[in-house]
């Protein structure tokens, strides 16, 4: 079967990253609708959230590192599939028990594809451009979550089926990504370590510290992504005034924006440099949001929402990085899964607490309360990448294997 070069495959690789980020933000401009159509509360709005990292963990615990064994290309054609189905159990949903089993399907496809789409990514890339890579991959869930927010938000505004829309369009995206991923040179990259089995995904213990420093510096970072696409609708409509699905999109959308502006800006930074700087962003962004929704400004928060794009892609970029340039290619998907396994299961946790706390006290008491719990971590991940950045070791380029 006649297959992709490897530019081409490095760019449907990275569309594949891309969908993931959009197939995690599609339903948030959609939960107020859902609110108001069902009678949700804001725990059962970020539970719907919440279901999608639960799930994902979950399918990360079993299959992250499925892909070091089968391939790329089978492992990111499963993901697809799964995506598709949550996607289309979204644009069919008659009542909220959809909508939970979309998400946990939606969390299953990200799992299968985002940590092979990304190791792919490395791999496609050019000798010496895993910078370049890194960067593009963290610009591509810029896209992703571009296009979620502000197209979301224009269907949803101004196109009939306001909660269904949306997803229908997402699905003929999937079908497209899946018809060119089914072109993509069939490599793999672990031949002589036999058959794969279900097991946790694990990394060499010499990435150690590594690991433990790029995978804080993506749990702040998505952590950030909890706080905006949870609840990020909601603070523009009940705190900040606007009940404008396209305003509350763009505003989302200015935060997507500016994570691929930076990380195209930044491609050349060092990893632990970028979390440092991405850390004091978070820091910032978050005392932007407080005072934001308590003045009701939006131009605070529009500010909240640049800086904390920023911060968000500084830290994604460096915890990304660190992972490119230091884990063995045949470790390469297993370690990013840990990463995206921590990551993940704080961004759920945070989504729920926040949750719980905005339908118990109010949504003010939960932005309150949650902004210092997300600029904390930042300030971790600052703390943990200077002290391991100096002792990583350093892999080799990596080279494109075949099945």
């Amino acid at each position: 079967m006649r297959t992709l070069s490897n530019t081409t495959s490095f760019w449907v690789s990275a569309a594949v990253v891309a969908h993931a980020l959009w197939t995690s933000a599609a339903p948030s401009i959609t939960y107020p609708l859902y609110a108001e159509q069902w009678g949700l509360t804001p725990t059962v709005t970020t539970a719907i959230f919440a279901v999608y990292p639960v799930a994902l963990v979950v399918a990360l615990l079993l299959f992250g590192d499925l892909s070091d064994f089968i391939g790329r290309r089978k492992t990111l054609l499963l993901g697809l599939t799964a995506s598709f189905i949550g996607v289309l159990l979204f644009a069919l949903a008659p009542s909220v028990g959809w909508v939970f089993v979309g998400r946990a399907f939606m969390g299953i496809g990200v799992a299968l594809s985002l940590s092979p789409g990304s190791a792919a990514m490395i791999e496609f890339s050019a000798p010496g451009q895993v910078k370049r890579a890194s960067s593009i991959a963290t610009a591509a869930t810029a896209v992703g979550l571009a296009c979620a927010v502000l197209l979301g938000g224009a269907l949803i505004q101004y196109a009939p089926f306001p909660t269904h829309l949306n997803f229908w369009v997402l699905l003929c995206v999937i079908a497209t990504l899946f018809a060119a991923t089914w072109f993509l040179p069939r490599h793999t990259v672990n031949e002589a370590r036999g058959r794969w089995k279900i097991r946790a995904p694990h990394a060499p213990a010499s990435l150690r510290g590594v690991l433990t420093a790029a995978a804080v510096a993506v749990t702040a970072s998505y952590a950030i992504g909890a706080l905006m696409l949870s609840l990020g609708a909601q603070i523009a409509l009940q705190l900040i005034g606007s009940d404008n699905a396209l305003v509350t999109g763009s505003v989302l959308a200015l935060f997507a924006i500016v994570i691929g502006v930076v990380a195209t800006v930044a491609k050349g930074i060092g990893a632990a440099r970028a979390i440092v700087v991405g850390g004091g962003n978070t820091v910032a962004s978050m005392a932007l949001l407080v005072v934001s929704s308590t003045a009701h400004s939006l131009p605070l928060f529009l500010a909240a929402a640049v800086t904390a794009g920023a911060g968000y892609s500084l830290l994604f970029l460096g915890g990304l990085t660190m992972i490119s340039e230091n884990a063995p290619k045949h470790h390469r998907a297993g370690t990013l899964s840990i990463v995206y396994l921590v990551a993940y299961l704080m961004q759920g946790l945070i989504a729920l607490g926040l949750g719980i706390t905005a339908t118990g006290a109010g949504l003010q008491v939960a932005v309150d309360f949650g902004a210092p719990f997300i600029a904390a971590t930042g300030i971790a991940a600052i703390v943990i990448a200077v002290v391991v950045s100096r002792a990583a070791p350093h892999a080799p380029s990596p080279q494109v294997g075949h099945e």
